[in-house]
């Protein structure tokens, strides 16, 4: 005589149970920052960008920010072709960064390696909404020697 088979409802529901407390547990927001820039070098050293200078490719930039939950994360990032550069991570609504200071370390740039300004490091308050980018102001290098055509 074959034995009773047990009803399968009791572990379907169970299954079912967790499946709905971890749909209605609170989940985090995620929430993504991005910070661009751009490094120049600018050739006549006069502090304006013109037809005369050009993005730094390998430039390296710095970028550290303080969240919410009062972390400090530290970024490093190179520019491109263009002279560009961006740093941007993904975490949690609640640890999002608050305030960033972004700096130029170095270029590696032959002619051009001489930041154009000692204090060339800018803070600000990181306050875009998700997936929105905040764009630093440009940051220049300028040769030892200006060419003659810049005087």
């Amino acid at each position: 005589m074959a034995a009773a088979a047990r009803p399968r409802w009791p572990v379907i529901f169970q299954l079912g149970l967790i499946l709905a407390v971890l749909l209605a547990a609170p989940a985090a927001e995620a929430w993504t920052g991005e910070i661009r820039g751009r490094v120049v070098c600018d050739v006549c050293g006069d502090a304006a960008i013109g037809p005369e200078d050009h993005a730094l490719e390998g430039a390296e930039v710095a970028v550290l920010c303080i969240t919410k939950s009062g972390e400090v994360i530290n970024y490093q990032a190179f520019t491109n072709s263009k002279g560009l550069y961006t740093v941007a991570e993904t975490m949690p609504e609640s640890d999002r960064w608050e305030s960033c200071l972004a700096r130029p370390i170095s270029s590696f740039h032959q002619h051009c390696t001489r930041r154009g300004d000692a204090h060339s490091g800018v803070k600000f308050t990181y306050n875009k909404s998700s997936g929105n980018a905040h764009t630093v102001k440009t940051f220049l290098y300028k040769p030892v020697n200006a060419p003659l055509y810049c005087s």
